[in-house]
């Protein structure tokens, strides 16, 4: 195998972007015998295909996120196209498997994605695809259960591997002195983020919005057509509240305690998660396993509410700045941000390291800090939290660090030299599975893709 795609591109490749763009090519190809469009198969893995639709979509997909146009970009991708298959097709032979919850899960978080990113009302979609949102979403299903069974044998295959600090050592200096690359500026970041606790009174009001709904549903309203006009799942204007199956683990515990404890087609009363207030309707139960629809209202959060929040957090700021907290435990005992607080709070960049190019910081933060000193703690702030959560809240921030542009080195690059070294030898021990595993399915390729040498030892 001649070429291993580059980072950007398995960026790229597993980002809901991709998952949207290779949607597209699938409408493409459904098209052709209309004349739209004219496809063909480039390469066959055993059962599987790669269709020229999917690369040439794909690569304007990566195109379109403003990377520069190359026979090798589309070439890497067509190579990581057929590595995906041929993951799947060995995954059968080696009985690698990814649960229908599992794919599930991700499927509606996709369709969430793709809805939200085109910009497209769930009837746009149908008429821009002429398939209505159930057919699309058992095509993207597909897809995306072939990006899990690879992602599973990208694991196993590569699951033991690290590197050593001499390796890492000795991978910086095979870098020729005149391709080192070269850092913009770097800061550290870090954050403390509390949710606003809603007073009873607005959950209250939520909680009579969705008994209000409920005896409207009990009354013979349709339940899909109310889960669409009132509810705050964004997934609800495709699937009518309907999340399909899920098995234990799968929900936060309140929905599926919820889950369990109802009779198929009973209406439970509004029960509290920490997504909102929701009813539930249980449609099937099957084993361990379970299909509902629900309606989801979140509790607004009065001004009142906000400001005990933001009251609360700055006096924890007294308390860091005094030096009687250290900002990280702060971050430990009391951040309500699951994604930084495993973290100290400190924000990552893409290879895991806390120093992050300011061109590369959320625009928001880095206004927060561009007037703060170094060492300094922020006043609160109040935000909404991004997905999953999309809750309002409160934070501060730490600015723990700044460093001038520099050339890479060892002392301040640490992180993300090990992690460019750990990627390299995972590609070749990927390169050396590929070399293995192409024997064990056939593998064919138009010869048109002669050039990218991709069956190549």
């Amino acid at each position: 195998m001649k070429r291993r795609p580059g980072r950007k591109i398995l960026r790229f490749l597993a980002s809901s972007s991709a998952a949207f763009v290779l949607l597209l090519a699938h409408a493409a190809h459904a098209q052709e015998n209309q004349g739209f469009v004219v496809d063909k198969i480039i390469a066959k893995i055993d059962n599987y295909i790669v269709l020229k639709s999917e690369l040439e979509t794909a690569y304007q997909g990566y195109l379109s996120e403003g990377n520069p146009a190359s026979e090798e970009a589309r070439c890497q991708i067509l190579n990581q196209l057929i590595m995906n298959k041929l993951m799947v097709a060995k995954a059968e032979i080696d009985s690698v498997v990814v649960t229908d919850a599992e794919v599930d899960g991700n499927t509606a978080s996709r369709m969430q994605m793709i809805l939200q990113n085109s910009g497209n009302s769930p009837e746009q979609l149908e008429r821009a695809y002429g398939k209505t949102l159930d057919q699309i979403k058992l095509e993207l299903r597909d897809q995306i259960r072939e990006q899990l069974v690879a992602r599973e044998m990208t694991s196993v295959i590569t699951k033991d591997i690290s590197v050593t600090p001499h390796e890492i050592k000795k991978f910086f200096n095979k870098i020729p002195k005149d391709s080192l690359p070269y850092y913009s500026s770097d800061v550290e970041v870090a954050q403390l983020v509390k949710k606003v606790e809603v007073s009873d009174r607005q959950k209250a009001e939520a909680k009579q919005k969705l008994l209000d709904l409920r005896e409207r549903i009990l009354a013979g309203e349709d339940f899909g057509t109310l889960a669409r006009n009132y509810s705050e799942d964004p997934s609800a204007q495709y699937n009518g509240g309907e999340l399909g199956y899920f098995g234990r683990g799968a929900m936060v515990p309140q929905f599926e305690a919820m889950a369990f404890r109802l009779k198929v087609g009973e209406l439970s009363q509004p029960f509290e998660s920490s997504f909102g207030i929701h009813i539930m309707q249980l449609l099937d139960r099957r084993g361990n396993e379970y299909n509902s629809r629900h309606i989801l209202i979140s509790a607004t959060p009065s001004e009142a509410d906000i400001e005990r929040t933001t009251q609360y957090v700055d006096s924890l700021r007294a308390v860091i700045a005094s030096g009687q907290l250290k900002f990280e435990q702060a971050v430990k005992d009391f951040s309500d941000d699951q994604g930084t607080k495993g973290r100290g709070g400190f924000f990552t960049d893409d290879d895991g390291s806390q120093r992050i190019s300011v061109r590369e910081l959320d625009p928001v933060v880095y206004l927060a800090i561009d007037t703060m000193q170094v060492g300094s703690v922020s006043r609160p702030l109040a935000y909404r939290m991004p997905p999953p959560d999309n809750k309002d809240a409160v934070r501060i921030f730490y600015f723990r660090a700044k460093l001038p542009p520099h050339e890479a080195n060892l002392k301040d690059d640490w992180s993300r030299i090990q992690s460019a070294a750990l990627a390299e030898k995972k590609d070749k021990a990927l390169n050396r599975w590929f070399n293995k595993a192409r024997t064990d399915v056939f593998i064919s390729i138009d010869p048109a893709y002669n050039g990218c040498g991709i069956l190549e030892q």
